[in-house]
């Protein structure tokens, strides 16, 4: 599983409008939260479920939220190779005892062919099943279904008449009908996608079918896209954090989600502290995929913006230190303007990568126990191994505790001194 960590591109996105979502007090998952993230494939490969997973616990950090994939290559409705439907949701779902889930199916049930109406119904009636199973054997769940996300048919020539993914727009459509009748939450993670891979195709052609290089399971860009579906459905704020400082008599003007202590002006020199209650979303726009699915798209706009203003100023540039790491040199009109920190090489940036990487290893060693030790073990022909291993899962899950605690303590910002000094 490659792990993708979010920092800057500055001469792509210095300029990027600074803008707002809901208030933090808005977002679907609470402090105690229970999620399960249940599909085939795309959710098994932990990419948009670990940018979830490290969206909430850098822009909460002091809410406890855990977190579950139960994907599995292959399922369909009906479920596939790790038992029937009724099985997967009984050991892979409810086992987990959950507050929230998602569902996403529907790539593998239209079979990769032209519209079949035996195949859609099939569909139709099993989804149908699920919710009602869910509804039925865990009614506090709160669900989100999430229209399938796509097969690209932009990069490359449709395979079959009108496109695949015409088939699963038609399947998201009913996925959001069935949503609606039945009161729950809906997330379309195909339309961004396929929006996103039309404005990169045009940006770059080669590089864009790296977005999904197979046309079916995305790579982090894509799923990076997903991730942010989902959390628009369920209210997820943009703001990090928002300063403004009155550069001719120190002021600050204003202060959202953090605490601005100390502004000093030394002979020019402004230095002042923070301590902020969130960290940037971290992505790594190193990487030229990434870069471009994130140009090509409104992810930093609708999730990750940290804008800092310093108005007045005199000087015509400036150097801004932070714990005094340069982050860059800014001229006195950007500044005025305001600079999105989210997008820049700082320590609080360097920080929640640091998160992600701890998100990616405790959602390594719960897919681990699951799929390397409990699924293989658990009809072991030896009474012996049958009889160890609920002690033997008990310490794994005590190691990925262990992960949790680390993880949460990671993503608690720190006070952080700022330094901005005229070149």
């Amino acid at each position: 599983m490659r792990a993708i960590c979010l920092l800057p591109l500055l001469g792509v996105l210095g300029s990027v409008a600074l803008t707002r979502a809901g208030a933090p007090s808005d977002f679907y998952l609470h402090d105690g939260d229970r999620v399960v993230f249940y599909g085939d494939s795309i959710t098994e490969q932990r990419l948009y479920t670990t940018f979830v997973e490290t969206y909430v616990a850098t822009r909460f950090p002091e809410r406890q939220v855990m977190f579950f994939t139960s994907g599995w290559g292959g399922d369909r409705v009906t479920g596939g190779r790790g038992g029937n439907i009724d099985l997967r949701l009984r050991r892979d779902v409810f086992a987990h005892r959950p507050t929230v889930m998602t569902i996403m199916l529907g790539m593998n049930d239209g079979a990769y062919g032209a519209f079949d109406r035996g195949l859609f119904d099939a569909y139709r009636q099993g989804y149908e099943h699920i919710v009602d199973s869910v509804k039925r054997n865990a009614p506090a769940v709160r669900m989100t279904l999430l229209q399938p996300s796509p097969f690209d048919d932009v990069t490359r020539p449709p395979d079959v008449e009108r496109g695949y993914n015409s088939v699963l727009v038609r399947y998201g459509r009913f996925v959001a009908k069935l949503a609606e009748r039945q009161g729950l939450r809906v997330a379309d993670l195909n339309t961004p996608v396929v929006g996103a891979l039309k404005k990169a195709r045009s940006a770059d052609p080669e590089l864009s079918t790296k977005i999904i290089p197979d046309r079916i399971h995305p790579d982090g860009a894509g799923q990076l896209l997903m991730a942010e579906a989902l959390l628009k459905s369920w209210n997820a704020p943009a703001l990090v954090t928002a300063v403004e400082i009155d550069g001719t008599n120190g002021r600050v003007v204003k202060a959202e989600a953090t605490k601005v202590r100390g502004v000093k002006d030394g002979r020019g020199i402004w230095r002042w502290t923070q301590e902020d209650a969130a960290l940037p979303m971290p992505v790594d726009l190193k990487d030229p995929v990434l870069a471009l699915v994130v140009t090509s798209s409104d992810f930093m706009q609708a999730l990750n913006q940290q804008p800092l203003k310093v108005t007045g100023l005199r000087a015509e540039r400036y150097r801004l230190l932070i714990d005094l790491i340069d982050v860059g040199v800014f001229s006195r009109e950007q500044l005025a303007e305001g600079i999105n920190l989210a997008v820049l090489p700082t320590p609080m940036a360097k920080q929640a990568h640091e998160v992600h990487m701890q998100t990616v290893q405790r959602s390594t060693a719960h897919f681990t126990r699951w799929r390397s030790v409990e699924m293989p073990l658990a009809n072991s022909w030896n009474p012996k191994v049958r009889h160890a291993l609920p002690d033997l899962l008990a310490g794994l899950e005590e190691d990925e505790e262990e992960v949790v605690k680390h993880q949460r303590t990671t993503a608690q910002p720190k006070m952080r001194r700022y330094i901005l000094t005229p070149e």
